[in-house]
């Protein structure tokens, strides 16, 4: 039987492999090249290697306190207990991860995790080289692969997904399929300050909302706390403060440790919260010294970050560097249950792109790797059985029916002139790190505004400005909706409530 994964990261790509492995026909249709995504750019490494004093309940028990209490406690036992089997998965599939002198895997520890638990592999390019051992995977075995393929929308039979429709090459091209596993990535793009790359526009997570599938926790993205201040974003691999790294403000004072009693290896969201209210209070941003490392410990542990900052002027052995946050990771998607499944026959979903219940209201570090591995295979495995019980018959496919432009209820509201960039600058001021009602009351009237003057999109832009539009609404409705703060979703007190 044949199934399409949508996506070439980690998540889509392990998916492919394992359903290929089965005996099924598998088509991986990727947006830009193969590999390609947000999974070559992680710095931080794959969690779920235990040493002594660790163990699957400890990483359990500290992804649990990073998701401030709303992680799936299921969702997280499948991820620490399959994470070691994933992991050697890995280093067969070609995966170098870095080693001792004595040929055992070296482990680093990041912030909120209780121990040295996480492999990285070239210092600070472990989602590169991961990319690059998948990619060589997938194009050894018998995929077919087609790259430059902009999913338009979902496939639909009755309310199964059967299918996929793609943009290649200016035209529209219907692929059925037995089964559909959406591997898409996030939408960082939503922001005007993001550590993702420019595709990253909510694609599958949109298609499937128009194709009818449930999507939760729209509302809990992570901001990432440490992104180089000034020029392209460039993130700084949380990794460096688990190595010593100190966050300072212009008086040279660690002021992390006012916001919370681990300090700069907090979980990520008080470390982002601390670091935009120091950085609005002083006026500038605050700065990252690693100094103390030594510029041979830097040179050797982050060689990535070693050469970009000394390319952008910067001797972080020796100076602090400016930092600030920037959106980073979409907890939230497309609603799945343990094995990938949606709330639509045939459609299933991993990383990203998916909600498993894993990362809660905040993802711990270094787990964002191990979920799409460990969730792309299951997602496979799932995906194969349900495809092997389908008889082929002829299906009436339609497409996912759902509007992303009918709001006439919001027509009337006097919006800008819609451009990515204004969006992106409305839900970075209104849906970003500090949230208040009025904000996200804005956020939410201005985006459905654009959505009801919106022409049919056309182009792979338009369509991207389409769904990013589709994901602008929901997320700014769901946090109207969460009225609590909790993990990466913060409200402020009502600008109204305190007059």
């Amino acid at each position: 039987m044949s199934i399409a994964v949508v996506g070439s990261g980690i998540a889509g790509l392990t998916a492919a492999l394992h359903a290929h492995e089965t005996g099924h026909a598998v088509t991986v249709f990727t947006k830009g090249a193969l590999g390609d995504g947000c999974t070559p750019h992680a710095q931080g490494g794959v969690a779920g290697v235990y040493g002594a004093g660790d163990s699957p309940a400890a990483h359990a028990e500290d992804t649990a306190s990073a998701g401030a209490g709303l992680s799936d406690p299921d969702a997280v036992d499948v991820l620490v207990s399959e994470g070691a089997a994933r992991i050697t998965e890995l280093i067969a599939r070609g995966v170098a991860f870095d080693r001792a002198g004595d040929g055992t895997l070296l482990l680093g520890r990041e912030a909120a995790h209780s121990a040295a638990r996480i492999v990285h592999a070239g210092g600070d390019a472990t989602g590169a080289e991961i990319a690059r051992a998948l990619t060589a995977a997938a194009r050894a075995a018998d995929i077919e692969i087609v790259e430059g393929a902009f999913l338009v929308d979902l496939l639909l039979a009755e309310r199964a997904v059967r299918g996929v429709r793609i943009l290649l090459d200016g035209v529209v091209v219907d692929r059925p399929a037995d089964a559909v596993i959406l591997a898409t990535g996030g939408a960082g793009q939503l922001f005007a300050h993001t550590t993702n790359p420019v595709g990253a526009t909510g694609d599958g997570i949109a298609a499937a909302m128009r194709a009818g599938a449930a999507v939760a926790d729209l509302e809990f993205v992570q901001f990432h706390p440490t992104i180089l201040a000034g020029g392209a974003p460039f993130l700084i691999s949380e990794a460096v403060r688990g190595e010593g790294a100190t966050l300072v403000d212009e008086d040279g004072h660690r002021f992390c440790f006012d916001e919370h009693p681990d300090g700069e290896l907090a979980p990520r969201d008080v470390v982002a919260r601390a670091i935009a209210r120091r950085s609005a209070r002083q006026g500038s941003p605050v700065r990252l010294d690693a100094s103390a490392l030594g510029a041979g410990r830097l040179a050797e542990r982050f060689p990535t970050i070693d050469r970009v900052t000394g390319q952008r002027g910067f001797d972080w052995s020796r100076e602090t560097i400016p930092v600030t946050p920037a959106a980073h990771y979409l907890m939230g998607g497309v609603v799945t249950d343990l094995d990938g499944r949606t709330t639509l026959d045939g459609l299933f979903a991993a990383g990203e792109a998916a909600r498993t219940g894993v990362h809660g209201a905040n993802r711990l570090a270094s787990n964002s790797l191990l979920e799409g591995a460990v969730f792309g295979a299951r997602a496979a495995a799932a995906a194969a059985r349900a495809s092997a019980a389908i008889t082929s018959s002829a299906m009436d496919l339609r497409v996912g029916a759902g509007s992303d432009r009918e709001h006439p209820q919001d027509a009337g509201h006097a919006a800008a002139a819609f451009a990515r960039e204004t969006l992106q600058q409305l839900m970075w001021e209104n849906v970003g790190l500090l949230r208040t009602d009025e904000g996200l009351a804005e956020a939410l009237t201005t985006t459905r505004a654009w959505q009801a003057q919106a022409p049919a999109p056309a182009s792979i832009a338009e369509h991207e400005d389409a769904n990013l539009l589709l994901l602008a609404a929901a997320t700014a409705s769901a946090a109207l909706a969460r009225t609590e703060s909790v993990g990466a979703h913060f409200r402020e007190r009502s600008l109204i409530g305190a007059r």
